[in-house]
């Protein structure tokens, strides 16, 4: 059987159609994520980690922008600060406990958990997902 110009159209144009649907998935238990801490799975085909900063979850996909390394599997660590007198003279450094950062264990690629953006470029930024928590559950929406 023959399709039709019509049939061939009207083909042309779903194949060339895009869904973007979004779906919650439940991705642990709120004890998984300690303050701090991180839970990294595998949901709707991706790896996130999932991340708890002063009560709030942040859930980022698990590639470095920078050469695609497991970025949220890496060491979470306090921001550094350059400590600078009145002279304007560096005195030395210290941890900054109010940004926390993932460092990716490849090339040593930092992001701030609270915003995902490298430190010195903004432009370069994980991929976040929206993590919402109820009832002692955490989930993702991919």
């Amino acid at each position: 059987m023959q399709k039709s110009r019509e049939d061939s159209r009207l083909c042309r144009l779903t194949a060339c159609a895009t869904y973007n649907y979004v779906v919650r998935h439940l991705a642990g238990n709120s004890s998984d994520v300690a303050e701090q801490g991180r839970l990294v799975v595998d949901i709707g085909g991706h790896t996130v980690g999932i991340f708890r900063v002063k009560g709030q979850l942040y859930a980022y996909e698990n590639t470095c922008p920078h050469q695609g390394g497991p970025v949220c599997q890496g060491l979470i660590i306090p921001a550094v600060r350059e400590l600078v007198n009145e002279d304007q003279v560096s005195t030395g450094y210290a941890f900054d406990e109010g940004e926390m950062r993932i460092v990716c264990p490849w090339h040593g690629y930092e992001f701030s958990i609270q915003t995902g953006s490298h430190p010195a470029k903004a432009g370069i930024r994980l991929k976040s997902f929206p993590v919402s928590e109820e009832n002692g559950v955490v989930y993702v929406s991919i």
